[in-house]
């Protein structure tokens, strides 16, 4: 006669002398109950068995599983699903839709364990994530409890096929990546607060995404941008000195306030920001990177700061107009293509936008070969590899280009030596002595003084 299969199997761990318990199919329990418990620990035990959590012998541990087996049976009958013993009973739609709300969002109070602001931009993209691409699938019907590894398969099977706004699909693309990274986002959070689920995410790797490396301009490029007649005013010079020669966002540029100016050391404390910054809505908060950073203070951006202040008077945030009003997201954007045109820059098939300014920057650094840790903090970067995707391949440079763009340490050891030579000393910006071991100026000083004192403002 053939021996009926065990309805469980109980292993005893040799190192800790404790159990492990699979459920097997002949247990009478569905499948997904028994995937749940594979393995598991009798700690993971409901509290209604918690006397069976620590069995101390082999009969013990038997006693303990078919105790389980009963439990569960007995919650079918009661409830539909054994599967839910202690768990949030929600559907994947609901559990979702809590991310896309700030008093809602668990991530809310995950951020703020950690002292870190939680981001409106983020918030405002999972919204447009739920909206367009997770309401109305099938997967949101489901339960957050019953959700398996075939269910997000088949999800991410109807994503990656259905299609964008301009007809291109899903798979493959930047958004497709976002997507199913905010569902796992959400997944993972489940499981962190019903630690007993398993998650369906657990076997199922990241999709990647190759990032495609910006577009920068070169030395003799970002030179023209400070010809005379490119820029044809006080704020203009200063917003572009900003995000050339200090690695500023352009949100990052239009919160800057007087006090983020240290004109002693000199540097800028960048330690806010505006998020939807392209919205009407705009809120102040942290920068990009959630953690204030140091840069440059260029002697060009504090000559052009005091002229600023000095037309348009000194306001709550530096770069305003006379009335206070700050520069909007469209006030670089829009002069940008011009400033490219006067400068007669060749595109030549480049996508050169305000943001490649800090890819110009990053580049013009590396070829100066300042190391890529300077260069991640410089721009804000808590990966290295995001700063590595600023940077192309390096360029050889000619013999005579160091001259365009000198590198220039300052400290009180080479104070004298670094002092300028002009006889006109009071008026020049390379008179100031820096007290900073480590200050960079990338740009020559004496070329953007006197290409920016030949501007008639």
């Amino acid at each position: 006669m053939a021996r009926s299969p065990s309805p469980y199997t109980i292993i005893r761990r040799k190192d800790s002398k404790s159990f492990r318990l699979t459920l097997n199919p002949s247990c009478g329990l569905s499948e997904r109950v028994c995937a749940e418990w594979q393995r598991r620990s009798f700690q993971h035990f409901p509290p209604e068995l918690a006397i069976h959590r620590k069995p101390k012998d082999g009969g013990a541990a038997k006693t303990a599983a078919n105790a389980l087996i009963q439990y569960l049976k007995k919650k079918q009958e009661e409830t539909g699903s054994a599967r839910r013993v202690s768990v949030e009973d929600i559907t994947v739609s609901a559990w979702i839709k809590k991310f896309t709300e700030l008093d809602t969002s668990p991530r809310t109070g995950i951020n703020a364990s950690k002292n870190r602001p939680f981001s409106y931009e983020t918030l405002n993209s999972y919204k447009g994530y739920y909206r367009l691409h997770i309401e109305g699938d099938p997967i949101c019907a489901l339960k957050m409890a019953e959700v398996e590894e075939e269910d997000i398969l088949e999800f991410i099977t109807r994503l990656s096929v259905s299609k964008l706004h301009d007809g291109r699909k899903m798979g493959g693309t930047r958004k497709f990546v976002l997507v199913v990274s905010f569902v796992r986002t959400a997944f993972n959070s489940y499981q962190r607060k019903n630690k007993q689920q398993s998650n369906p995410f657990q076997y199922i790797e990241k999709p990647s995404y190759y990032k495609t490396i910006r577009d920068a301009l070169t030395e003799d490029e970002m030179v023209k941008f400070f010809m005379p007649g490119v820029l044809t005013d006080t704020m203009e010079l200063a917003v572009c000195a900003a995000i050339f020669l200090s690695g500023l966002r352009r949100a990052e540029v239009s919160a800057l306030r007087p006090e983020d100016l240290d004109w002693n050391t000199p540097k800028i404390t960048v330690c806010q920001s505006w998020q939807l910054f392209n919205n009407k809505n705009k809120v102040l908060g942290p920068t990009k990177g959630k953690k204030p950073r140091k840069a440059p203070f260029d002697p060009v951006l504090q000559g052009a700061i005091k002229k600023l202040w000095t037309e348009k008077g000194k306001h709550e945030y530096v770069f305003s107009d006379k009335n206070g009003k700050v520069i909007g997201s469209s006030w670089i954007k829009g002069r940008f293509p011009k400033w490219l045109k006067r400068a007669g820059i060749e595109l030549g098939g480049r996508n050169i936008v305000p943001h490649s300014s800090r890819h110009s920057l990053a580049s013009l650094l590396e070829a100066r070969g300042v190391s890529l840790r300077y260069i991640q903090d410089l721009l804000g970067h808590s990966d290295l590899k995001t700063t590595k995707i600023y940077l192309p391949a390096r360029r050889k440079q000619s013999a005579t280009s160091g001259k365009k763009y000198p590198m220039l340490w300052y400290s009180q050891r080479n104070r004298s030596r670094n002092r300028c030579k002009s006889p006109k000393r009071t008026k020049c910006l390379n008179s100031r002595c820096h007290k900073t071991m480590c200050f960079f100026a990338p740009v020559s000083f004496s070329i953007l003084k006197r290409q920016t004192a030949c501007i008639s403002f």
